[in-house]
C-alpha cells in the first residue's frame, strides 16, 4: 500500500473531524472565486457607472480576503496535525520514517485542498449569477446578468488557493520533524499547572479598556487629549490599549474571577461543576491569545459590516437632505429652461407635484469674524428672501416658518458639523457689495436648505426689503426648482435632462445622487457582509477546532465520570456550560468594542446607527448560537462515544 493511498484512506476514516475544515475551505474558495468573478463580470460593467471602482473594490477585497484565508488554514491545518500526535506516534513505533509521515500528511492535505477547490469553483461558478444578482439588487439596477464563467477567475483562484494549500501541506510536513517520539504519546497526559491570578493585572484590564473606551468616545473636535496626542497617534494608543486590555481579560481577569466562583462551595460542588470550573481555570490563560485575536476580529466585522449597512440604510435621509427637491438647475437659457420644463412635464411615470422659479443673488462675503480656521475669509452665499424660504418650506411640508426684518439673516447649512461649522447665531458678517459692504446679523440657523447644495451650496435667508436692495446692486440668478413623484426612479428623465444642459446650469438631481449612494454603500455592503461571513465562519471554526482538541484530552475524565454514576444528561450540562463559556465570552467582548466604536463613529457622522447595528448584531450573534450547538454536539459524541 502506497502513502498515497493510506494518506485517501485516512481521510475517509477521519471524514467527520474533517468537515468542517473542508466545508469552511469550499466557503472561503466560494466567496473568494466570486470575487474574482464580479470583477470582471460584464453585467457589472454594462450597468454601472462606477465599474472600475467596482473592479477595484473587489481586487482589494480579493487580496485581504486572500490574505486571512491563509492564515486561517494555516491555524487550522495546525490544530489537525497536532490533534493526530499519538496516531503519528504509532507510525514512529512501527518503523514509519518521519519523512515518510510527513508525505502521508502532506497528501492528505494536498487532496483536501485539491477536492475543495475543485467543488469550490463549481459552486462558485454555478452561485455567481446569484451573486451579480444580489449585488445589482442591493445597488438599485434591475439587470440580471447571463450565466458565464470567466476563465480569468477560475486561473487566479487554482493560482491562489493551490499556493495556500502547498504552503499548509509543507507546514503539516515540517511539524513532523518537531514532535519527539515519547511527546506524541504522551500529549493527551501532559500535566497541566493551575494558572495563576494577579488582582493587580486583572484591574489593569479593566484600567486599560477603560481608557481606551474612554479615549474613543471624546470628541475628537474638543478633546484636549486628542488634540495632545494628535489625530494620527489617538487612534494607536486606543488600538493599543483595547487589544492589550482584551488580552489580559481573558488571561487574568477571567482567571481571577473563576477562582473567585470557586469559593461559593454550594455552586462549585454541586453536580459536575467542578470538572467544568476547573478544565475552564486550567485552559483559559493557555486560550487567551485566541480569544483575544476572535473577540477583536469579531469587534472589527461588527464595525465594518454595521458601518457599511448604516450608510446603505441613511442613504434616502442623506440624499434628501442634500437634495429637498427632486431636480434643480441655474437658469441661463429660456429656451433649455423650457425644453427641460416639456421633459419633466410630457414623462409619462412622474407627476410634477410643484415648479417654482426662485429670484437669487450669488454675493461674496467676508467671513472673518465666524471666526472657522477651515473656512477662508471670503465665502460664496446664495442669497434667497424670507418670502421665497417660507414659499418653499410651505410646499416642501416643513413646519418652519421665518420672520426677518431689517438686515436680520438666517443661515441654510445642510451640511453643518458641530464643533467643525460657524457658529452662525448671533454672528455678523459682510455681504461685498459693488461699492459698500453691507453688515448682516444670523438671527438663526436651520440644519436643511430649501434648494438643493450641489446647484446652490450654503443658502442665506433675508428679509424681502433687504432683499430687493441687495438685488439692485449685484447681479440676481433664476434658479428652477422642480418636486416629481417616484423621484428614485427618474432614471430617464435625469439624463434627457442631463444632455441639455451645459455643466454652468449646475444641474442637481435626487435621482443622480440616490443612485449613487446606493451604488457605493451596495457595494460597500456587499463585500462586508460577505467578508463579514468568512471572517465570521473562520472564528466560529477555530473555537471549534479548539473544543474538539480538548474534547479529545477530556475523554478519559468523562469516562470516569460515567463509571462513577454521573449520567449523560449531567455530562451534557456540564459541556454547554463550558463550551458557552468559551464562545459567549470573546462574542459579547467584541459586541462591547463595536458598540464603543460604533457610538464614537455616529457622534462623528451626527447620525443614529441603532438599527442596522442591532440588525448586524443579531444576525452575527444567530450565527455563532448555530456554530455553539454545533460544537457542544460534536464534544458531547467524541467523550461520550465508547470504544
Amino acid at each position: 500500500m502506497t502513502l498515497f493511498s493510506i494518506a485517501r484512506k485516512n481521510i475517509k476514516q477521519n471524514f467527520t473531524n474533517y468537515f468542517l475544515y473542508f466545508a469552511s475551505m469550499i466557503f472561503s474558495i466560494v466567496i473568494y472565486f466570486t470575487f474574482v468573478s464580479l470583477k470582471y463580470d460584464e453585467t457589472i460593467q454594462a450597468t454601472s457607472n462606477a465599474s472600475t471602482k467596482i473592479s477595484s473594490a473587489f481586487s482589494g477585497a480579493a487580496v485581504v480576503l486572500m490574505i486571512f484565508v491563509a492564515i486561517f488554514i494555516w491555524y487550522s491545518n495546525s490544530f489537525f496535525t497536532r490533534k493526530r500526535k499519538k496516531e503519528v506516534g504509532l507510525y514512529s513505533l512501527l518503523g514509519v520514517r518521519k519523512k515518510q509521515i510527513g508525505r502521508m500528511l502532506f497528501y492528505e492535505n494536498f487532496i483536501m485542498g485539491l477536492l475543495a477547490l475543485i467543488i469550490g469553483i463549481l459552486l462558485g461558478s454555478v452561485l455567481s449569477k446569484f451573486f451579480v444578482s444580489i449585488l445589482m439588487k442591493i445597488m438599485g439596477f434591475e439587470a440580471i446578468g447571463e450565466f458565464n464563467i470567466s476563465l480569468a477567475a477560475v486561473v487566479n483562484t487554482i493560482i491562489v488557493f493551490s499556493l495556500i494549500t502547498i504552503l499548509t501541506s509543507f507546514q503539516g510536513y515540517r511539524l513532523i520533524y518537531r514532535f519527539k517520539l515519547i511527546e506524541l504519546f504522551q500529549a493527551d497526559k501532559e500535566g497541566e499547572q493551575e494558572p495563576k491570578s494577579s488582582f493587580i493585572m486583572a484591574l489593569l484590564s479593566i484600567l486599560l479598556l477603560g481608557v481606551g473606551y474612554w479615549l474613543a468616545l471624546q470628541n475628537i473636535l474638543e478633546s484636549n487629549v486628542w488634540q495632545m496626542m494628535g489625530f494620527m497617534v489617538a487612534p494607536l494608543v486606543i488600538l493599543g490599549t483595547v487589544i492589550l486590555g482584551t488580552y489580559f481579560l481573558f488571561s487574568t481577569l477571567t482567571v481571577y474571577l473563576i477562582k473567585m466562583s470557586r469559593k461559593n462551595k454550594k455552586s462549585y460542588w454541586k453536580g459536575v461543576n467542578l470538572v467544568g470550573i476547573s478544565q475552564l481555570l486550567y485552559r483559559i490563560k493557555g486560550n487567551a491569545r485566541t480569544l483575544t485575536m476572535i473577540a477583536v476580529l469579531s469587534a472589527t466585522t461588527l464595525t465594518a459590516v454595521g458601518t457599511a449597512y448604516s450608510l446603505y440604510y441613511n442613504n434616502r435621509s442623506n440624499v434628501e437632505l442634500a437634495n429637498p427637491n427632486s431636480m434643480m438647475f441655474i437658469d441661463q437659457n429660456k429656451i433649455e429652461t423650457n425644453q427641460v420644463k416639456d421633459m419633466i412635464s410630457n414623462t409619462k411615470n412622474h407627476e410634477v407635484i410643484y415648479h417654482k422659479s426662485i429670484l437669487t443673488l450669488q454675493i461674496n462675503a467676508d467671513v472673518t469674524t465666524l471666526k472657522n480656521n477651515l473656512f477662508s475669509n471670503e465665502m460664496m452665499y446664495t442669497v434667497i428672501s424670507v418670502s421665497d424660504f417660507n414659499k418653499l418650506a410651505k410646499v416642501q411640508k416643513r413646519t418652519d416658518k421665518l420672520s426677518l426684518k431689517g438686515n436680520e439673516a438666517a443661515a441654510l447649512d445642510a451640511g453643518y458639523y458641530e464643533g467643525m461649522s460657524p457658529d452662525y447665531v448671533g454672528s455678523t458678517i459682510s455681504l461685498k457689495m459693488n461699492d459698500h459692504f453691507e453688515n448682516i446679523t444670523f438671527k438663526s440657523l436651520k440644519k436643511y436648505n430649501v434648494l438643493n447644495y450641489y446647484t446652490a451650496s450654503t443658502t442665506i435667508v433675508v428679509s424681502d426689503q433687504l432683499f430687493t436692495q441687495l438685488g439692485k446692486e449685484t447681479n440676481s440668478v433664476d434658479m428652477e426648482v422642480y418636486e416629481i413623484t417616484n423621484e428614485d426612479e427618474a432614471k430617464q428623465v435625469t439624463k434627457a435632462i442631463q444632455s441639455v444642459l451645459p455643466d454652468e446650469a449646475r444641474f442637481s438631481s435626487f435621482y443622480a445622487d440616490y443612485t449613487a449612494g446606493m451604488e457605493s454603500s451596495g457595494l460597500l455592503i456587499f463585500i462586508g457582509g460577505f467578508l463579514g461571513l468568512v471572517f465570521l465562519a473562520a472564528t466560529g471554526s477555530i473555537i471549534y477546532f479548539k473544543q474538539l482538541t480538548e474534547a479529545n484530552s477530556d475523554k478519559g475524565r468523562y469516562e470516569i465520570l460515567h463509571k462513577i454514576g454521573v449520567n449523560k444528561k449531567e455530562v451534557k450540562r456540564s459541556i454547554s456550560k463550558q463550551v458557552l463559556f468559551v464562545f459567549a465570552l470573546p462574542l459579547i467582548v467584541g459586541i462591547a468594542h463595536c458598540s464603543v466604536a460604533l457610538t464614537a463613529l455616529s457622534r462623528l457622522m451626527h447620525t443614529s446607527l441603532v438599527i442596522p447595528v442591532v440588525i448586524c448584531m443579531g444576525v452575527y450573534t444567530c450565527i455563532y448560537i448555530v456554530y455553539y450547538f454545533v460544537t457542544v454536539n460534536a464534544y458531547y459524541k467524541i467523550v461520550t462515544k465508547s470504544k
